[in-house]
C-alpha cells in the first residue's frame, strides 16, 4: 500500500507529532504550511522538502495532494481549519482542545459525518504508557465500577500568555485554564469510557497576577462534572501557578477509585505511584507503590523520535491503524467534543458563582 501523504499546518508545535509520523512505515511527509515563512522554510528543510511543498496558504496547502491534515495551530483556529480539511477530502489529525465554542465542536462533528473521513483529536496524554496499563486492568473488571476520578494539569505558562519583554498579548492570554483541559479530563473519559453531563466550576480569581483582567490569568479553576453512568470527576487546572520541580515545571497526575481498587500515578514522572487491587490486595497490606512511566520502557526506538514520553508514538500508530482498518479512533469527533465541552461550561459555571450546568451532549 501506498503511505499516505502528511500534511502539517502550524510548524512551531507541530514538529514533534511530524517526527513521530516520519518514523511511522504508512506515512510520508508531504506538505508543510504555516503563516510564517522562515517557520516553514526550516522545517521544511529538516524534512527535505521541495519549496513547492511549503506554503503560507492554506487553500494552496489543501490543494497539495496530501491525504491527511495534522492540525497544530492555535485552539482559536482548530474547528475552521479542520472543517476546510474534512470538506477538501482530507483526514484529519488536530491538536488538542477541540475548539473554544460548544458550536464549533457541533461542526466538527457535522463535517466528520457529512464526508466520511477521518477525524482524531489528538490527545497523547491518554496514551501515556501508565495510561494504557490502567486502562488492561480497567478493560478486565479489575477496579470495578469506577465511581470517582481526579486529574490536574498544572503548567506554569505566564510567558506563553503575554510577552515579559513587550507586553504582547499571545493567543493563549484570553484562554481560561480549564478550557485547556484534555490532557486532564481526556485519559479519565478514556479509561471510564463515560461522558460528563452536568459541570460545575470555582476559581478563587487572580490573586497571582491580580494585574491582568484576563481570564487566561486566574489563579486556578477547579471543576466537577457527574457522568453519565453516576460517576464524580474533579479537575484541577492552572496557567499561572508557580509549581517547579526538577523535572519541568508542570504536574499532570490522576487517580481513580472503583469499587474493587483504585490507581493513581506519581506526582513526578520520576516518583512511583499508588495501587491496590481487591484481586491481588490485602485491606491489611494497603496500598502498594508501583512505576508509572509516561514512556514505555519496552517501545521500540523509533518512539523516541516524538514526544510526551511515549504518548505519541502510540497515539500515531492508533490513528494510522484507524486509517488502515476503518474503526472509528479514540477521541474521534464526537468524543473531542466530549472531552472540549465539559471544560468550556465548566468555565462558563465559575464565572456564574459555580452554579450546576447541563453539558450539551453530542451524537452520530
Amino acid at each position: 500500500m501506498k503511505p499516505y501523504k502528511i500534511g502539517l499546518v502550524g510548524a512551531r508545535r507541530g514538529g514533534g507529532i511530524l517526527g513521530t509520523m516520519a518514523a511511522h512505515p504508512r506515512c510520508e511527509i508531504a506538505a508543510l504550511c504555516d503563516i510564517n515563512p522562515a517557520a516553514v522554510a526550516a522545517l521544511g528543510e529538516h524534512f527535505k522538502l521541495p519549496d513547492r511543498q511549503l506554503h503560507t496558504d492554506y487553500e494552496s496547502f489543501l490543494a497539495s495532494g496530501i491525504d491527511v491534515v495534522v492540525v497544530a495551530t492555535p485552539i482559536e483556529f482548530h474547528a475552521q481549519q479542520t472543517v476546510a480539511a474534512l470538506e477538501a477530502g482530507k483526514h484529519v489529525l488536530c491538536e488538542q482542545t477541540a475548539a473554544y465554542t460548544v458550536e464549533d465542536c457541533q461542526r466538527i462533528i457535522d463535517a466528520a459525518k457529512r464526508t466520511g473521513k477521518t477525524y482524531m483529536m489528538g490527545e497523547n496524554y491518554s496514551f501515556f504508557h501508565c495510561v494504557l496499563e490502567w486502562k488492561k486492568l480497567i478493560d478486565a473488571g479489575r477496579l470495578g465500577k469506577i465511581y470517582h476520578a481526579e486529574g490536574e494539569y498544572l503548567h506554569e505558562i505566564v510567558d506563553l500568555l503575554i510577552d515579559p519583554e513587550t507586553g504582547e498579548r499571545k493567543w493563549r492570554y484570553p484562554r481560561a485554564p480549564i478550557w485547556y483541559c484534555g490532557h486532564s479530563l481526556g485519559p479519565l473519559l478514556f479509561l471510564m469510557q463515560d461522558r460528563v453531563v452536568r459541570a460545575t466550576g470555582v476559581t478563587p480569581g487572580r490573586n497571582m497576577h491580580p494585574e491582568h483582567d484576563s481570564v487566561g490569568f486566574l489563579d486556578m479553576e477547579t471543576g466537577l462534572f457527574l457522568t453519565e453512568k453516576g460517576a464524580v470527576i474533579k479537575i484541577l487546572a492552572s496557567q499561572t501557578v508557580k509549581r517547579y520541580r526538577k523535572n519541568g515545571g508542570y504536574l499532570t497526575w490522576y487517580s481513580l477509585y472503583g469499587t474493587r481498587g483504585f490507581v493513581e500515578n506519581g506526582r513526578d514522572p520520576l516518583y512511583e505511584g499508588l495501587e491496590w487491587l481487591e484481586d491481588t490486595d490485602t485491606p491489611q497490606g494497603g496500598a502498594r507503590y508501583v512505576p508509572t512511566p509516561f514512556a514505555d520502557p519496552n517501545a521500540p526506538e523509533e518512539a523516541r523520535h516524538g514526544g510526551h514520553g511515549t504518548g505519541e508514538y502510540y497515539m500515531v500508530r492508533h490513528f494510522i491503524d484507524a486509517l488502515d482498518q476503518g474503526f472509528r479512533p479514540a477521541f474521534n469527533a464526537v468524543q473531542a467534543a466530549e472531552v472540549t465541552v465539559p471544560g468550556l461550561i465548566a468555565h462558563e459555571s465559575a464565572m456564574q458563582g459555580g452554579v450546576w450546568l447541563d453539558v450539551p451532549q453530542f451524537g452520530w
